[in-house]
C-alpha cells in the first residue's frame, strides 16, 4: 500500500465504526495500538488486562478484485499457565485477510469462490464495520483453549508422576478395586 493512501492513525484514534465499502474505495489503513483493557470479551480469557495490542489494518481489493480487509495485530496476552498456575505472556502475531461480503450473500458458495488464505467476513447493507472488534475477534481465537507457559515441559520431566498418585488422580481406580474384592 502505497504512503498516500495509508492513513496512519494515533494509537489508540482507531475509529469506532467504519464504513467498509468506503474504506476499501479509498483504499484506507489504520496502524496503531488499543489497551487489552477496552477488550471487553478478551478480558475473560486473561488472568489481567494489563498490555497493548498493536495493529495494522488495511482495506482494499486484491487482483481478483475481491474486497478485503487485512488485520495484522501483535499483542503479549498475560494467561495463567495451566501446568504451572503461573502467570505468563502469550505472545500473538496474527496476520488475517477478511474477504468482504455483502450480508445477503450465501457464505459456503462464496467462500468457494475466495483464496485459500480469506476468510468471509459478511458486512451489512449500510456497511458498517466496527475495526476494534474485528481485533478483539481475532485474539480471542488465538487464545489457546489449555494455556502453557513455554518451558513448562519441563516440570513433568524433572518431578514425574508418582505410580500411586496416578492411581488416585483415576476416578475409577476404587470401583476397580471393589470388582477385584467380589470376584
Amino acid at each position: 500500500m502505497s504512503a498516500e493512501s495509508h492513513d496512519s492513525g494515533s494509537p489508540g484514534r482507531l475509529p469506532g465504526v467504519l464504513d467498509a465499502w468506503r474504506m476499501v474505495a479509498a483504499r484506507r489503513g489504520f496502524e496503531g495500538s488499543l489497551p487489552l483493557s477496552s477488550m471487553s470479551r478478551l478480558r475473560d480469557a486473561l488472568c489481567d488486562d494489563e498490555g497493548m495490542v498493536r495493529y495494522v489494518i488495511e482495506f482494499d481489493r486484491d487482483a481478483l478484485q475481491v474486497p478485503y480487509v487485512e488485520l495484522r495485530v501483535d499483542a503479549a496476552l498475560p494467561l495463567v499457565c495451566q501446568r504451572t498456575l503461573q502467570r505468563f505472556l502469550q505472545p500473538v502475531q496474527v496476520l488475517q485477510r477478511l474477504a468482504l461480503l455483502p450480508a445477503d450473500t450465501d457464505v459456503e458458495a462464496a467462500e468457494a469462490g475466495l483464496p485459500p488464505d480469506y476468510e468471509p467476513l459478511l458486512v451489512p447493507e449500510d456497511g458498517v464495520v466496527r475495526p476494534a472488534e474485528l481485533i478483539e475477534d481475532e485474539l480471542i481465537l488465538a487464545v489457546p483453549v489449555v494455556p502453557i507457559a513455554p518451558g513448562s515441559e519441563a516440570l513433568e520431566r524433572d518431578w514425574p508422576v508418582q505410580a500411586d498418585e496416578a492411581a488416585k488422580a483415576h476416578p475409577f481406580a476404587a470401583l476397580a478395586g471393589l470388582k477385584k474384592e467380589r470376584d
